[in-house]
């Protein structure tokens, strides 16, 4: 591509999600291959930093102190304040929110990009007006941002790619206190914070497990400590014949470990974004949701959804009682796309 962001040193809102955080990468990546000298600084989520170590585009990242959802005025005059400093040429805000916008337009950075929602006209002199049948991803709505106004985003566009050093591996697997061996390791993702509309029977995963062990496979469950009933659950079916890693790391760990896996199964949710941009072979399982707008963003994904009257729902808990877009999406269909993997 020609250089056509004049931008040298430029701010990024990050979001506040994995998943989409993940999915940002794609716009660093593009604005890198346009400017390579750019200078690139994301504020976001303390809680996010161990996604953005994986992300060489990134030269820093400062902390968003406050929490989805919180306004606080004051807090977000000051903190556009002490950016001033900084001097940034440009400042593209991911999230859609009002608020969101608040922190560049306080740091008076001269040109202020993003999606015009709820009334953002006063805050970004760049604002873009979104048409979701020319990007109806949001990868690429993000990339979007990172061209000039009115350019058509090509394809192929670049795809999330995370970098785990070996030293991090090496610290998660001595945390979770397991030796490799010369097993290939199957991670099963069978948690969805979103709700349980979004997940997949612990007893199907558990028909996965078993298979893949008695074909000599490690399995690792992965998930956070709310998901650790349902990992106990699944490992409960198989005998406890799997590492359960859930509520047990930090997010860079999971990282780090997931960066050592042959391949994984998941639902929707934010380990399968991180798997994907792993480069892992992936079966992403879908229910009450859609890929339609954040898919895995890998060539080694395969996606498995029913296509029920019901679904997508978007609903946290099946509205019918009978969760039937994930009850008839049987483990033989997993498993006969899991023989694709390479």
């Amino acid at each position: 591509m020609q250089n056509t962001v004049s931008s040298r040193k430029i701010l990024i809102i990050g979001p506040s999600w994995v998943g989409d955080t993940i999915m940002a990468q794609a716009l660093f990546q593009l604005i890198k291959q346009q400017t390579p000298d750019a200078v690139l600084h994301v504020m976001a989520p303390e809680w996010t930093f161990s996604v953005f170590a994986c992300m060489p585009e990134i030269s820093k990242v400062i902390p968003m102190p406050l929490t989805h959802g919180e306004f606080k005025l004051l807090t977000r005059y000051r903190l556009g304040r002490a950016l001033r400093a900084e001097q940034y040429d440009q400042a593209i805000v991911l999230p859609n929110s009002f608020k969101s916008a608040l922190i560049p337009w306080f740091a008076r950075i001269p040109k202020r990009t993003g999606w015009l929602r709820e009334c953002r006209s006063l805050l970004l002199n760049d604002g873009r007006t979104l048409d979701k049948k020319q990007t109806p991803l949001m990868v690429e709505q993000y990339l979007s941002l990172g061209l000039p106004k009115n350019t058509p985003l090509t394809k192929p566009y670049p795809l999330p790619r995370l970098k785990v050093e070996s030293a991090a591996q090496l610290a998660a697997l001595a945390k979770i206190g397991v030796v490799m061996n010369d097993k290939p390791i199957l991670a099963l993702g069978a948690g969805a914070e979103f709700g349980p509309s979004k997940r997949w029977p612990e007893s199907y995963f558990a028909e996965v497990a078993k298979q893949k062990l008695s074909e000599g496979w490690n399995v690792w469950l992965f998930g956070s400590p709310k998901d650790r009933h349902i990992t106990e659950a699944v490992n409960a079916l198989v005998g406890d014949a799997c590492v359960n890693i859930a509520g047990r790391t930090e997010l860079s760990e999971t990282l780090a470990l997931l960066s050592l896996v042959q391949g994984a199964v998941t639902n929707d949710s934010g380990l399968m974004h991180m798997a994907a941009a792993l480069g892992k072979p992936l079966v992403a399982v879908y229910g009450s949701t859609s890929p339609a707008f954040t898919p895995p963003l890998s060539k080694d994904a395969t996606v498995l959804q029913l296509q029920l009257p019901c679904q997508p729902c978007f609903q946290r808990q099946c509205p019918l009682k009978h969760h039937l877009c994930m009850l008839d999406l049987k483990p033989a269909q997993v498993l006969a796309a899991m023989r694709a993997w390479h």
